[in-house]
């Protein structure tokens, strides 16, 4: 199939499934688009006559798709970015602590609380996987999806810090988990040996060497931004921001997606201040359009995905049990920073368990199972991902919203037994 012929059914499929739910379903809109796709997908591996035809043309699609490829070195790149021009650094700074302690302690726990636990469970019920192949798995489901939870959050009224933790871990957490899986990848596959000083250096020029580069390709778009006021040079000046920085960065062997996360804060925070309100709406439009657009697509393709999964009763099965030990990791790995940061300040009411139901897993994940070397590990470990990304975002997404109200009501109250008046101070809490 052609490009062009992909691009036109993904955008045409996305545009009809996001109608539908904004006219009938109303649900947020990834949970709606996953929702929805994932019916479709359904209804068209029903035996119903008339259905031939359309479900070898999205089959086609999909089999044209490199899943792995399309997202993790490419609509990754902008939707980061996109997600990082639009957080407010100082807000970030704030909560550097929570974030940071998040994004790699947490991030790293969660690996390896994943990793044996599924070495553990998938034992019991007969499925002996290697030990590297599990924590492989672990690091490829640890990564969190900022897109997927922003509109849930902003649509139940979030607190302001409780968002800015939330995405500010989804945002850099991404980095760190497919570093980790890179790692493990080469071990499993006897790229690398197993040497702990190698792979410290290794995890360290990832991560600092993308902070530079990040640092470096911002600043030039910052200087550049300095000396124009014309927004459609600065709105492709921002694009090459994006696409240029992960680009470079792959080039350089560093982690594209900490990379381009470090240029679009730098940009958002000092760029903005460069460019005229004008420019500032134009370019906050332009990004938003390509947000959305990109998400959109995403989520239909996720939903579309079960078409070509080889789906069986025991990797099912084998998912289904690995939900709890997902969701529980994730309590664990969030629980302990939240309790170090207690004792040196306030957090809100119910901050662990909006936390830990807001780590929905979404595109990251699936694609990294989709990088795995062909064979019947990499079918069942894609199938099993596939159960927890649908069971996070449609199962987590649903129950996020009433948790967060709930949250934010609890914290109100707390507030007002303290004798604080100031409604506003509700959000400083968390």
């Amino acid at each position: 199939m052609r490009l062009f012929d992909i691009i036109a059914l993904l955008v045409v499929l996305s545009a009809i499934l996001n109608w539908l739910n904004a006219r009938f379903l109303k649900l947020p809109a990834t949970i709606g688009l996953m929702v929805l796709a994932l019916s479709l997908s359904l209804v068209l591996l029903l035996p119903i006559p008339g259905l031939e035809a359309p479900e070898r043309l999205v089959r086609l699609m999909l089999d044209s798709i490199d899943f792995n490829e399309t997202l993790l070195h490419g609509m990754l790149s902008a939707l980061l970015f996109a997600g990082a021009l639009h957080v407010n650094l100082r807000d970030l700074a704030e909560h550097r602590m929570a974030i940071l302690i998040l994004a790699t302690f947490g991030t790293l726990l969660t690996t390896f609380l994943i990793g044996f636990g599924t070495w553990w469970l998938l034992g019991l019920i007969g499925l002996e996987l290697p030990l590297i192949y599990c924590l492989l798995f672990g690091a490829l489901i640890a990564p969190t999806d900022p897109i997927a939870v922003l509109g849930i959050l902003k649509s139940a009224g979030a607190p302001k810090s409780l968002e800015t933790k939330i995405i500010g871990e989804s945002l850099f957490n991404d980095g760190v988990a497919v570093v980790t899986f890179m790692i493990l990848l080469q071990i499993a596959t006897g790229v690398v040996e197993i040497n702990t000083l190698g792979v410290v250096e290794l995890l360290a020029r990832e991560v600092f060497g993308a902070v530079l580069v990040g640092l470096a390709c911002g600043g030039l778009v910052c200087l550049m931004l300095r000396q124009v006021d014309d927004y459609p040079v600065e709105m492709l000046l921002t694009l090459s921001g994006a696409l240029g920085s992960f680009a470079l960065a792959e080039h350089l062997h560093v982690s594209g997606p900490i990379t381009v996360v470090i240029a679009g804060l730098m940009i958002g925070y000092r760029g903005r201040g460069l460019m005229s309100e004008r420019t500032r709406s134009q370019v906050d439009t332009f990004w938003t359009l390509i947000d959305e657009v990109l998400n959109t697509v995403l989520f239909v393709l996720i939903g579309l995905e079960i078409i070509v999964l080889a789906l069986t009763g025991q990797a099912l099965l084998a998912g289904a049990i690995l939900i709890p030990l997902v969701l529980a990791a994730r309590a664990i790995s969030v629980a302990l920073p939240i309790s170090l940061l207690r004792r040196f300040r306030t957090t809100a009411p119910g901050a662990v368990a909006v936390l830990t139901l807001g780590g929905l897993r979404g595109g990251v994940s699936v694609a990294l199972a989709l990088s795995l070397p062909e064979g019947e590990l990499r079918d069942l470990l894609v199938t099993v991902t596939y159960v927890i990304v649908v069971f996070s975002v449609v199962v987590q997404g649903l129950t996020l919203s009433p948790l967060v109200r709930s949250a934010a009501t609890q914290a109100d109250r707390e507030l007002e037994r303290l004798g604080i008046a100031d409604d506003s101070s509700s959000s400083e809490a968390a």
